[in-house]
C-alpha cells in the first residue's frame, strides 16, 4: 500500500492518536498527505489536544495548500473546513484514497469518484489476519468515544470471527 497518494481528513489522524496507534498510518501508506485546514484543525486550533503533538512531529506526513478556494467555500455549505479542503485536495492531486470518517464527505467523496475509508476500515486493514487485535483496536476506539453503529459493529465482529 506504499507509495498511494493517500490524504486525511482530522478525524482518523486524532481517533488513531486517541488510541496510541498513530503509527499505523505509516506502517501502512508510508507517506500521508493532509491539507492546511487539517492541520490547523489538529495542531494550531487543539492545541495540547491528543493527535496535536503526533502530527507536529511527523516528518511523514506533507501539508499541502488547497488550489481550488471555490470547491472549498461550495463543500463548507454542508462539511467543516476541514473535510472540504480534505475533497479538495484529494481531488486535486489525484489521491489513491481518501480517509475520512464524515459520512457526508464520505458521500460526496464517493460522487465525485474519490476512493475513501475510516478509521474503522484502517485498523481493519491494519491487523487484518488478527481478529483479536482488531476487536481490542476496535474497542479502545469506542471506549475513547468513537461512534460505531453497534449493528454495524456487530458485523464486523461476525466477520472477524
Amino acid at each position: 500500500m506504499k507509495n498511494l497518494k493517500v490524504v486525511s481528513d482530522s478525524t482518523p489522524l486524532i481517533a488513531l492518536a486517541r488510541i496510541n496507534r498513530f503509527h499505523v498510518l505509516q506502517e501502512l501508506f508510508g507517506k500521508l498527505i493532509i491539507p492546511s485546514a487539517v492541520y490547523s484543525e489538529v495542531v494550531t486550533a487543539s492545541k495540547g489536544r491528543v493527535g496535536g503533538e503526533e502530527l507536529k512531529n511527523s516528518d511523514w506526513i506533507d501539508c499541502c495548500q488547497v488550489s481550488n478556494r471555490d470547491l472549498v467555500t461550495f463543500l463548507k455549505i454542508s462539511l467543516d473546513e476541514g473535510e472540504a479542503e480534505a475533497i479538495a485536495l484529494a481531488q486535486e492531486i489525484c489521491a489513491d484514497l481518501l480517509l475520512m470518517d464524515d459520512g457526508d464527505g464520505r458521500h460526496i467523496a464517493e460522487s465525485v469518484d474519490i476512493k475513501f475509508t475510516g478509521t474503522v476500515g484502517l485498523l481493519l486493514r491494519y491487523y487484518q489476519g488478527y481478529p483479536q487485535e482488531s476487536k481490542k483496536a476496535l474497542d479502545e476506539l469506542l471506549a475513547q468515544g468513537f461512534r460505531l453503529n453497534k449493528a454495524v459493529y456487530a458485523k464486523i465482529m461476525e466477520q472477524l470471527f
